[in-house]
């Protein structure tokens, strides 16, 4: 009779145990996590984080609420802040640039070399190789989960003053680039005057006429942007393109049971596919972005292999420079997958 008092008392114990241990788990689930995005709520970038946030709160049961910090909110007046911030826990998601994220990682300047990603076809194929799966290493250990590759797009290039058509052209414009040295390095090459600011300012500094121009993704940042109107002119050149991570905090991401994390890795997966197909719509297999750039008011005008080889020419230094930044492997890694798909 004893021995079965102090088995059911010992059951008790652990069923008690298992109760508070499930309450306990549970309870360092945070109220809100807080999500960084660069751009504004419009536009494929945009509106993936609203998505994300929607079905994460819907699959979850309202475990994961997710809030959106769209325009810089979150990293408060420097975008290459970004990464750090999910490091440190302060910031939970971040639909993040490899722009913004690679004064952190360097490796992602893999992307911004200078006219190196011929395609979409190419850039699939670099992430889906050895070189993405790389990236999403380095990425992991500075202790930000990379989720999935979204896309900002290949960014081109626009101005207030004349069509560029050569590097000529560019001299002496004042061009608003992000706070990435490979960036500055490549416009200094051209003979432009780069100029480093946040995207906020940089639309302020059009209107008034201090800076002259900039480079961007035509969908998701030309457009909804409305740059037609501070900018006349834009060239199509493709120089470099700019992914998008999806990534989760580390800390975030260890607090969330097994289930959690699996539905969280699905929906960013399924989230950032959408997201990259409407990076590229509109441009890839139809006119309608640049259609919507001619209807108000821009000159589109696109380079041919001819025009690109002066640019090519120009910034080879830069891309030899940035090579052994990176590293050689990886640089030649990528080379070759982006050659195989020509």
């Amino acid at each position: 009779m004893r021995k079965r008092m102090r088995l059911v008392c010992v059951l008790a114990v652990l069923a008690l145990s298992s109760v508070l241990g499930g309450v306990a788990d549970a309870g360092t689930y945070k109220p809100e996590y807080k999500a960084s995005i660069v751009v504004g709520p419009a536009g494929p970038w945009g509106e993936a984080a609203i998505r994300f946030a929607g079905l994460l709160k819907e699959r979850t049961k309202g475990r994961i609420n997710v809030k959106n910090y769209h325009a810089g909110q979150l990293f408060a007046g420097k975008q290459t802040n970004e990464f750090t911030l999910l490091v440190q826990g302060v910031g939970d998601f971040a639909f993040g640039s490899t722009i913004n994220w690679s004064p952190q990682i360097k490796e992602l300047n893999l992307f911004a070399m200078p006219f190196m990603v011929p395609s979409y076809k190419a850039l699939d194929a670099v992430q889906a190789g050895q070189p993405g799966k790389k990236l999403f290493q380095l990425i992991e250990a500075k202790r930000v989960v990379p989720l999935a590759w979204g896309e900002n797009g290949f960014r081109q290039l626009t101005n207030s003053k004349h069509r560029v058509s050569k590097p000529a052209d560019l001299e002496g414009l004042k061009i608003r680039v992000v706070g990435s040295p490979i960036f500055i390095d490549t416009f200094r090459a051209l003979g432009a005057n780069p100029v480093n600011m946040n995207w906020g300012e940089a639309q302020t500094a059009f209107q008034q006429g201090t800076v002259d121009g900039q480079e961007n993704p035509v969908v998701t940042v030309i457009v909804p942007s409305k740059l037609w109107t501070t900018q006349k002119y834009v060239t199509l050149w493709n120089y470099a393109i700019d992914p998008l991570v999806l990534g989760v905090s580390k800390l975030s991401w260890d607090a969330f049971s097994a289930e959690d994390k699996s539905i969280v890795k699905k929906t960013a997966e399924e989230i950032m596919a959408w997201q990259k197909k409407g990076a590229r719509a509109g441009i890839d297999t139809s006119s309608e972005a640049l259609d919507t750039l001619k209807q108000n008011g821009m000159e589109v005008f696109a380079l041919s292999a001819k025009d690109m080889g002066a640019f090519r020419a120009k910034t080879k230094p830069v891309y030899d420079k940035w090579a052994r930044e990176i590293g050689a492997d990886l640089v030649r890694a990528a080379e070759k997958i982006a050659a195989a798909t020509k």
